[in-house]
């Protein structure tokens, strides 16, 4: 860590919210390191399993995280400048594994985006979750051969929905569905977000499927964006008794929520010029997790 933001940091205490300082998360570069041979009390969080998830996934922090190799079977990560590829080491395996199911039937890579910078924490931009390497953005383009580095930092969008409508556009293909479903049917899987109007589509094509259940529709969960790809989110691993899973989603397919969020999609261009206009309230300051300050030094 740079001697100035330790000086800084030490100075400050632990109760004093971390997000209230310039964003020191980004600053550290590698994965802070958790050995089993550490003196009892020097890390009082550490345990046996080598690697935590600390807090929330929007407010938390990470302890031994896994790199995601940048190339692998099935997969291809995007945009490596952002450091952005660390992740609890069962991340790490559900999207390798993840990827070799998918490839062997459909033969493409996936493109990985965002998980988790190499100890959590806020990011600058992009993201108010993935603080805790439980959460991976799984593009819904996929590339037929290696992408040059050139084109995996500068890769090209593929949106399956039509702004100007809540339906899915032409670029929606079976493979789609079929990425979310065995992401969604996996157990570790808590969450998979994607746009409202592709829940409704698998919404859509669950009613002509009379032979299949749906609890996995449960899973998948509408919100914001998320028209390019979707977002995965694991449930907190066995173990991990500092990190705090969401409530699970309510029982049933959750079809029937969508006329909310189709009338909102629906305004949305409507009332973008006000919302211009109105001066944004600030949101609280969030404290971090007290055991997040280790992670800084």
């Amino acid at each position: 860590m740079n001697k100035g933001w330790l000086i800084l940091f030490q100075l400050l205490p632990l109760f004093v919210p971390l997000q209230a300082i310039a964003n020191v998360w980004s600053e550290m570069k590698t994965p802070y390191p958790v050995t089993n041979d550490q003196p009892d009390g020097e890390v009082p969080f550490v345990t046996k399993i080598g690697s935590l998830a600390i807090g929330s996934y929007a407010n938390g922090c990470l302890a031994g995280a896994d790199t995601l190799p940048l190339e692998g079977k099935g997969y291809q990560v995007i945009r490596t400048s952002r450091n952005r590829y660390y992740g609890h080491p069962e991340l790490i395996s559900f999207v390798q594994e993840f990827a070799k199911q998918l490839n062997q039937s459909e033969g493409d890579d996936l493109l990985i985006g965002d998980i988790s910078m190499p100890r959590g924490g806020n990011f600058v931009s992009g993201h108010a979750s993935h603080q805790i390497g439980l959460d991976v953005d799984i593009w819904f383009r996929q590339a037929a051969k290696l992408q040059t580095l050139e084109q995996r930092e500068s890769p090209e969008e593929l949106s399956l929905v039509d702004t100007n409508s809540f339906e899915v556009n032409d670029n929606w293909q079976a493979l789609h569905g079929k990425m979310i479903r065995l992401a969604a049917e996996n157990p570790q899987v808590a969450r998979v977000f994607v746009n409202p109007a592709i829940k409704q589509k698998l919404c859509e094509q669950a009613q002509g499927d009379i032979d299949s259940s749906h609890h996995w529709l449960s899973k998948v969960r509408p919100w914001w964006g998320h028209k390019i790809h979707m977002h995965v989110r694991l449930s907190c691993p066995d173990g991990d008794k500092l990190c705090q899973n969401q409530n699970p989603p309510k029982s049933g397919t959750g079809c029937g929520d969508l006329s909310w969020w189709k009338q909102q999609i629906l305004q949305l261009k409507k009332s973008a010029q006000t919302s211009k206009d109105k001066k944004k309230e600030p949101k609280p300051v969030k404290v971090k997790p007290k055991q997040c300050a280790q992670l800084l030094q």
